[in-house]
């Protein structure tokens, strides 16, 4: 079942998030829960999706960046990025230690802000502490990519959006991003912005 997103506006995406008891991670209703939302992240399509983006507010994130939504992007911007397939998984109750501050700049979108993407600059390097779907605990060692999803997953759980750290002058229509920004590097884009250059 493909449940609604909520969009930004919504006071749930700006609500923090509560933990889950033992109790309420082993119950039907959670486990139906990541079920579904496993499918609407697929539907969308997505990489990550929160619990507070299907209007539930539980420290709850689903995980999946397959390898079929990298095929068309170029090698060099997929190395850039360092993005590599994951997954599909469940963490739950998560915290997020920064392991490498260095920072790495590109555009994000998110299914709660439809439509639109900007500059945001994530930590490179990750560890999350969790629990997984059937409640054993869980770390999770992430860089590049797949450290952005993280950092911007579990900002959901803290009711925050990637507008409230994105580059302003960057915000863009998804379309107009693909039409106009596609194959630049972001030392190229805060070129044409007219940003100063970035220091990692």
């Amino acid at each position: 079942m493909v449940l609604k997103i909520v969009q930004a506006g919504d006071p749930v995406l700006r609500r923090k998030a509560r933990d889950l008891t033992p109790e309420e991670i082993a119950s039907p209703e959670t486990q139906r829960l990541i079920e579904q939302m496993r499918d609407t992240m697929r539907d969308a399509p997505g990489v990550g999706l929160a619990a507070p983006q299907v209007g539930v507010g539980l420290r709850l994130i689903v995980i999946e960046d397959r390898a079929d939504y990298q095929v068309g992007l170029a090698a060099k911007d997929l190395a850039a990025r360092e993005r590599a397939p994951v997954a599909f998984h469940v963490l739950i109750n998560p915290t997020l230690v920064v392991e490498d501050a260095t920072t790495a700049e590109f555009h994000e979108g998110c299914l709660s802000v439809s439509g639109y993407a900007a500059l945001v600059a994530r930590a490179r390097g990750v560890r999350v502490e969790a629990l997984n779907e059937h409640g054993a605990p869980v770390t999770v060692r992430a860089r590049g990519w797949y450290a952005r999803i993280l950092q911007h997953e579990l900002d959901h759980l803290d009711g925050a959006l990637y507008v409230d750290r994105m580059e302003s002058r960057s915000f863009t229509t998804a379309e107009n991003h693909r039409r106009y920004q596609s194959g630049h590097s972001t030392e190229q884009l805060r070129a044409e912005l007219g940003l100063p250059e970035r220091k990692g």
